[in-house]
């Protein structure tokens, strides 16, 4: 079985976008700007086109904006929703068995370190109050640890 062509990065950006819409993050940004920080953080780290995709689509099916079914149903790359599939933790899932399907998934693990560095950016962490941020220092580096990023 042939894959189809993937569409163009600036339409998988498009649906991203799109299903992110009106979602902010804990410090009450558009989620659209952690979006493109994690597609310019694999970009900048030599990552492909399949690994930018799954960047825009990373938190998608975690958080409920596009299902499973949708994934597999789109137009991607296999690489492209292995990936997305691999960084999407589910509920109650240990972090350390989330790791290591991480580290199991070719062109994972790239995309979950752009996502983390942003994460954990100090700009970002500085607006939350500070139990906040101290649980979210801790959580970010425990899984850098686990990944082998430290």
């Amino acid at each position: 079985m042939t894959e189809t062509t993937p569409p163009p990065l600036a339409e998988i950006e498009s649906t991203a976008r799109a299903a992110h819409a009106g979602q902010t993050d804990k410090a009450g940004r558009p989620y659209a700007e952690h979006l493109r920080a994690v597609a310019d953080g694999v970009r900048a780290r030599g990552g492909d086109e399949e690994q930018i995709a799954a960047a825009w689509l990373h938190d998608a099916v975690e958080d409920g904006k596009l299902s499973r079914r949708w994934l597999e149903e789109a137009a991607l790359t296999r690489r492209t929703k292995d990936i997305v599939l691999a960084v999407t933790k589910l509920p109650g899932e240990p972090a350390e068995a989330y790791a290591a399907r991480v580290l199991a998934t070719p062109g994972a693990l790239l995309v979950k370190e752009a996502d983390l560095a942003h994460n954990a950016d100090p700009a970002r962490l500085a607006v939350l109050d500070g139990p906040t941020r101290t649980r979210l220092t801790e959580k970010y580096a425990r899984m850098r640890a686990l990944l082998g990023l430290v």
